[in-house]
């Protein structure tokens, strides 16, 4: 027969699971302190996305007008991949010009803490792929016109990857949404932030970079190498 532990003892290892289940669900041990540092970042990282929203919306339309023409690869025919070319480097230019205000910089982006942090590493993720997925679908449409038979070809075997930069960049961009409800719900909210961060301000920004507004449709079509 077991013995009954003694209750000193029951309670301790009561106390040590409860403190282990607390550390695992997360935030609850941060300090006063840490916290707000997290809601201070949270809004220099919303603030950032607000100032980057009409650029942003603009490279979106020029990504959609020319996301139907190279979806399923870049076109076969001499006249087709003429006209599809203007609308590529459009959203090649524009995706250049999409800014990264502080604290998105890579300088400041490494010391944001919180649900922040994640949220700058989702706009610089969209950034980067779409800027060098624009760019390089640009350069093989030069290349399959003007360039010799074998640049041709390693810029038709390769585009899909370039093609598939640019899906995977406005899939990271449109996650943006759910992820800033859930770290400014995490905070506190409204009855946190106040006027400084209000809940309608966050529910506008989430419609800017949500699912429905920056994914792109249809899925790439390619086949890599082909």
């Amino acid at each position: 027969m077991q013995r009954a532990l003694p209750a000193a003892v029951a309670a301790l290892l009561l106390g040590a699971v409860a403190a282990g289940a607390l550390s695992g669900c997360g935030g609850s041990h941060r300090s006063p302190a840490e916290l707000r540092l997290e809601r201070e970042d949270l809004v220099a990282v919303t603030r950032a996305l607000q100032r980057a929203q009409n650029p942003v919306a603009v490279e979106l339309a020029a990504t959609k007008r020319a996301w139907p023409l190279v979806v399923g690869g870049l076109p076969s025919g001499a006249s087709a991949l003429a006209a599809a070319s203007a609308p590529i480097t459009a959203a090649a230019a524009s995706a250049a010009r999409i800014p990264t205000p502080p604290p998105l910089t890579e300088a400041r982006f490494v010391s944001l803490t919180g649900p922040g942090s994640p949220l700058a590493g989702l706009f610089r993720s969209y950034t980067g792929l779409v800027t060098r997925g624009w760019t390089l679908i640009a350069a093989a449409t030069v290349q399959i016109e003007h360039g010799s038979p074998a640049s041709a070809r390693f810029a038709r075997e390769n585009v899909g990857l370039y093609i598939e930069s640019v899906y995977d960049g406005y899939f990271d961009l449109a996650q943006i949404d759910k992820r800033l409800a859930r770290g400014y719900h995490e905070l506190g909210g409204q009855a946190q932030f106040g006027s400084t961060l209000t809940q309608a301000e966050v529910d506008a920004l989430g419609a800017a970079y949500s699912e429905a507004t920056a994914r792109l449709h249809p899925h790439v079509g390619i086949r890599f190498g082909s």
